[in-house]
């Protein structure tokens, strides 16, 4: 099949998320919020809204759409009369009382009634400074905090469909990944490879591809280096990073490759990197703090001599974006909870010569971590 050419069928597509869906992540919001000392949530259009309840408004404008969750009512959602209909028939719709306001209508004088007056509420950060200012200006003693800064962590867990979703994308970098493999590297420049690692994860049904890293020598050493206009040569380590979204949830993959024969030395820094990565694996399971894990990898090469070149951050969270909490780090002392999904990713740099990283994206379950992406970690040799 010729690259960038539609695969699946209606069979592949992940069965819809149900009502029930929508009700216990809805409830588990309601109770994150009383937990942190909130009125409630408030979300306006975003991934945010379509992953508690079900609703995808048309594309953003300036028309108020606001789902309202407190822990002593049922959740609410306010849509512009217009957006009703849609509303309704989203398949969350059974689990949200609906109401609407019209053209000619204050937006904010219909949201006051959905609202306590002097409640302190969590505001999903992509709301607009439009719709902040009209909710302020209707309930003047209520307060608004950006999730991020009280509920970082409100959409860490996912529910057994949504990890399905996650491991169909980690399956399609996969496939784009083994693909690769037998493309040539040497004599390309680095944006000419990214191109077709983004044509080959699009043609496995990501609608959004985030992450289409190639970094050749040198710039594989760089942390922020996507690709650019070097040419790939014989004898380069090249690191590959793939992702982005499927079926609106991410998948996050690395792994490090090299035109031609390796020498010992960047075997060795490729080995060090792989055995930090399973310690990383290892680690995961519930209860323990994020920060154990990026020990568990950090100790790895430390003793191995590379400390001075090890990257510090082991991982992230991962969910409808690519790159979300927790965060794998020294300063990260949550707990993992079952159900948390992460994309792992040690690595080492050594500046103005090569780097080496891998990363998977898991799930953590009762019994440690699961993978959701199963391209061989090996260091593979390319043409």
């Amino acid at each position: 099949m010729a690259v960038g050419e539609a695969r699946g069928t209606l069979q592949d597509r992940p069965a819809e998320f149900t009502e029930r869906d929508y009700t216990a992540r809805m409830a588990r919001a309601a109770r994150d919020a009383l937990d942190a000392g909130l009125a409630g949530l408030l979300l306006t259009t975003g991934p945010e809204l379509v992953r508690l309840c079900g609703h995808r408004p048309r594309a953003a404008t300036g028309r108020l759409t606001l789902l309202v969750i407190t822990p002593e009512a049922e959740p609410r959602l306010l849509v512009p009369a217009t957006e009703r209909a849609a509303a309704e028939a989203s398949p969350g719709a059974g689990a949200v009382r609906i109401t609407d306001w019209r053209d000619g209508q204050n937006p904010y004088s219909a949201a006051t009634g959905l609202l306590r007056p002097s409640g302190h509420y969590g505001v999903c950060e992509m709301t607009w400074a439009l719709h902040l200012e009209g909710l302020r200006e209707a309930l003047p003693l209520a307060g608004y905090r950006p999730l991020a800064a009280v509920l970082p962590l409100l959409r860490a867990v996912k529910d057994d469909h949504e990890v399905a979703r996650m491991s169909a994308a980690g399956a399609a970098a996969d496939a784009a990944y083994a693909e690769i493999l037998s493309a040539r590297f040497a004599g390309r420049r680095e944006t000419d490879v990214a191109a077709e690692l983004t044509r080959r994860l699009r043609a496995h049904g990501l609608s959004q591809v985030d992450v289409a890293v190639v970094g050749s020598g040198p710039n594989g050493a760089d942390p922020r280096h996507t690709a650019a206009d070097r040419v790939i040569q014989p004898g380069d380590m090249v690191v590959l990073g793939l992702g982005g979204l499927k079926d609106d949830y991410g998948s996050d993959t690395t792994r490090t490759v090299h035109v031609g024969e390796p020498t010992a030395e960047e075997r060795r820094v490729h080995d060090v990197v792989h055995a930090a990565h399973r310690a990383a694996l290892a680690a995961v399971r519930p209860g323990v703090p994020c920060q154990d894990v990026d020990r568990a990898a950090r100790t790895v090469i430390e003793e191995a001599g590379y400390g001075p070149y090890r990257v510090p951050c082991t991982g992230h969270g991962i969910g409808i974006s690519t790159d979300e909490p927790p965060y794998l780090t020294e300063a990260e002392p949550h707990p993992l909870l079952p159900g948390m999904c992460l994309a792992v990713e040690p690595a080492l740099r050594l500046p103005g010569r090569f780097g080496a990283r891998l990363e998977d994206t898991l799930t953590c379950t009762e019994t440690g971590a699961r993978p959701l992406n199963r391209a061989s970690h090996e260091l593979a040799v390319v043409a």
